[in-house]
């Protein structure tokens, strides 16, 4: 298998995704992965153009203790709060990524060159609570090219229009309906609007909408086979790209819209879909599914590494493969409907453990980080 240094240099699967308007972003940080060079050298080598991070990478990141132990030390000698020392240690994470992302910020004209960071998770219901963290996020961090990531909850929908307003960039995360995706965009115009009545400069506001995707097929896949017809089986693996093609159809009705066009008119930015939980989870299928069939111009893929890894080897990247396949998607997602699947119930669900993963990760992590701090004689 080639590096993804390699790929990048020459015309392969990765060249092809980025001139079809595809931005790739990296779904992984860790202090390792800063100091040793290798986020640089995806930089450098032009695979991957921004990173995205969540509570559970985090958690393996710093769970794992490696690159940490120094920083640990002296937090536990300087008798910080377990959440103190949890937050300066992702902001400080996110910062240098930020700055090894510098270039490609500039040279994209902030399009991209992003590094996400998301709210504490235990705050997703509490719009006051997300809006303030936000805040303070992005003081912490304090690079322009910083996005705050909130979730798309119903709570979370306000808060969005809030942080927007004051002039932050979002990462909208945890999105897996077409109806709350249409709230999500809304609320995003909303805050652009808030943001020109309060005399901020719209152009420096940019926003991605996280649409997940592999884990609405692994819902659905299950009950499909609980199911075990023929009709059910054969509708495997339909659904998540149906819904994820469904979500760039409503993408292109609200930003061709009147309402869009005047805060174009303003140089605001579109909020660009995000294709998100990329990974393929059932090994029955193509490790590059979620790459290859959501080709469309003005999105971003965030890929785990081995994703990256196997679109740079084998990826089949073939022109656009999401624009003009509308009717199919709706047909996919009508024929699961009537074998007595819910849609509403599986997106449902899928936000609620969306929210409870990463608040298990981030109390997980918080843990490990009071038995790292005990265990230097400091009492956390």
């Amino acid at each position: 298998m080639k590096t993804v240094t390699e790929a990048i240099a020459t015309p392969g699967a990765l060249k092809r995704l980025a001139d079809e308007g595809v931005s790739i972003w990296l779904d992984d940080l860790s202090r390792e992965r800063i100091t040793s060079g290798s986020l640089a050298e995806l930089v450098a080598s032009g695979s991957a153009v921004g990173v995205t991070t969540n509570p559970s990478i985090f958690q393996a990141a710093i769970g794992s203790g490696k690159g940490y132990e120094e920083e640990l030390a002296d937090l536990a000698v300087r008798g910080v709060t377990v959440d103190e020392a949890v937050r300066m240690m992702t902001t400080a994470d996110v910062r240098a990524a930020a700055d090894i992302m510098e270039p490609v910020y500039a040279a994209s004209g902030g399009r991209d060159g992003r590094v996400s960071i998301e709210v504490d998770p235990r705050l997703a219901r509490n719009e006051k609570a997300t809006v303030a963290e936000a805040k303070q996020l992005a003081w912490l961090v304090d690079r322009p090219n910083v996005m705050i990531k909130i979730p798309a909850t119903k709570a979370g929908l306000p808060a969005i229009t809030e942080v927007v307003g004051a002039g932050i960039s979002v990462n909208v995360t945890l999105i897996f309906s077409l109806e709350r995706y249409r709230e999500v965009m809304d609320a995003y115009l909303a805050g652009l609007e808030k943001a020109r009545e309060n005399g901020v400069d719209l152009s420096g506001i940019h926003s991605v909408a996280s649409f997940f995707v592999s884990r609405v097929d692994s819902e659905i896949d299950k009950r499909l086979t609980a199911l075990g017809t023929a009709a059910a089986l054969g509708l495997k693996g339909r659904a998540a790209l149906a819904n994820a093609r469904l979500a760039y159809e409503a993408y292109e009705d609200v930003f061709t819209s009147d309402r869009w066009l005047a805060l174009a008119g303003a140089a605001a930015n579109k909020q660009r879909p995000l294709w998100a939980s990329t990974g393929v989870k059932d090994p029955a299928y193509k490790d590059t599914l979620y790459v290859d069939e959501l080709v469309a111009p003005g999105t971003v893929n965030t890929m785990p590494e081995a994703t990256l890894h196997a679109v740079a080897d084998h990826g089949d990247i073939t022109g656009d493969t999401v624009t003009g396949r509308y009717a199919e998607a709706r047909a996919d997602l009508a024929a699961i409907e009537a074998l007595g699947v819910s849609y509403d119930e599986v997106v449902g669900q899928l936000e609620d453990e969306g929210v409870a993963k990463f608040e298990v990760a981030w109390r997980d992590l918080l843990g490990t980080v009071a038995k790292s701090l005990e265990s230097k004689g400091v009492d956390a």
